[in-house]
């Protein structure tokens, strides 16, 4: 580094996106330069990687600014968690400004997010039919999520309303081609979260009123939550099992033109307490804290082929423990399906936790879209 060196001055001499640079190098774009530093700068074409993708991932307002600065170069979007919806169409607000703007000064296209949650609770079913049954209340939240996304600098909208009722499942769909012809008027693009589902006559308030080709053909992108088998209340199991996930995308590019379709990666996993019993929690954890426990714990890390998960077992104070996560190797082999489904991208739930390998594999089998 000389004085006046910057990543896209450098990038530009050697003929390599600075993004690309900020990546490989783990470089924060928002911070200057120093004389003298280091910067690794690998040829175009030095390494065989699978293709480009889009990398969406989900943050958090209160997010670190160091877990936000270490992912940011590896995204295309950044969804911001989330604007809750009140029965009138009015928004819950939060503060989120300066992850937007880091995001845009990054290259990254930051994305509004809208749920049917109550304030202080979880996703509420009868929330999202008052809206979903009311003219009034939709052209009013349409309204203040367009007031919003142009106030605040945002460049697309992300609906993830989840427990919507089965019967209400044409009046979401019929909100939702509404919203797409207002959103896409005003220039933004148009995303939705969608349950992990094998057919369309699946059963189970999460999925029926989540109509995947209709959905698909109203919105720029699908976000699959691709996670979540093995849950808070479940038996102990992997968050995300390969062959469960296949399942999904099976049915899926059945039903969505695949170039849309962003796969869920789960960023955390779950400690169960040993042997289980129906209706106990689990505890959710961070990947590296998982390791830190096997490490604490003197466990040794089991890997589970089928699911393509890695698991461990321990005691603490006679009390058994059982956790399952992702490692490398998981999202490895998660990423390594892209290609053979055509899909457009990724999307990770959530960015809030510390995991620096899944960058490292990531960044090494995909060059990432960048569209802002």
């Amino acid at each position: 580094m000389v004085p006046g060196d910057s990543l896209y001055s450098i990038g530009k001499q050697y003929g390599v996106n600075y993004f690309k640079i900020a990546r490989e190098n783990e470089l924060d774009l928002n911070k200057t330069l120093v004389v003298g530093q280091t910067i690794v700068i690998k040829e175009a074409g030095t390494t065989k990687k699978l293709g480009n993708i889009d990398v969406n991932g989900y943050a958090f307002p209160a997010i670190s600014d160091e877990l936000l600065n270490k992912a940011i170069p590896y995204l295309t979007y950044l969804s911001i968690f989330s604007y809750a919806v009140r029965a009138d169409g009015s928004l819950v607000g939060i503060n989120e400004q300066e992850l937007i703007n880091k995001a845009k000064n990054s290259g990254v296209q930051p994305v509004m997010v809208i749920t049917n949650t109550k304030e202080g609770e979880g996703f509420d079913t009868s929330l999202a039919h008052t809206i979903l049954n009311s003219t009034t209340a939709q052209d009013n939240l349409i309204k203040n999520v367009l007031a919003t996304m142009k106030s605040k600098g945002y460049e697309g909208l992300d609906v993830d309303f989840e427990y919507v009722d089965p019967q209400d499942k044409d009046e979401y769909n019929a909100f939702m081609r509404k919203l797409s012809v207002a959103v896409k008027n005003a220039g933004y693009f148009l995303t939705v979260a969608l349950a992990p589902k094998t057919s369309a006559t699946q059963k189970g308030t999460l999925y029926e009123a989540h109509d995947y080709r209709f959905q698909g053909s109203v919105v720029d992108h699908v976000i699959l939550m691709t996670y979540e088998w093995g849950y808070t209340y479940s038996a102990p199991m992997a968050v995300a099992p390969l062959p469960a996930v296949k399942r999904v995308l099976d049915y899926a590019v059945s039903e969505i033109p695949a170039g849309k379709i962003l796969m869920g990666i789960p960023n955390y996993g779950y400690n169960w307490k040993t042997p289980y019993k129906e209706g106990t929690a689990a505890q959710s954890i961070g990947n590296y804290q998982a390791v830190d426990i096997a490490r604490k714990y003197y466990a040794k890390i089991d890997y589970d082929y089928v699911s393509q998960s890695p698991y461990f077992n321990y005691y603490d104070e006679g009390q058994g423990h059982q956790v399952w996560f992702e490692d490398a190797r998981s999202i490895e082999a998660k990423l390594k399906i892209i290609p053979s489904y055509g899909l457009s991208g990724i999307s990770y739930w959530t960015l809030n936790r510390k995991f620096p390998q899944n960058w490292l594999v990531l960044s090494s089998l995909y060059n990432i879209n960048k569209k802002a």
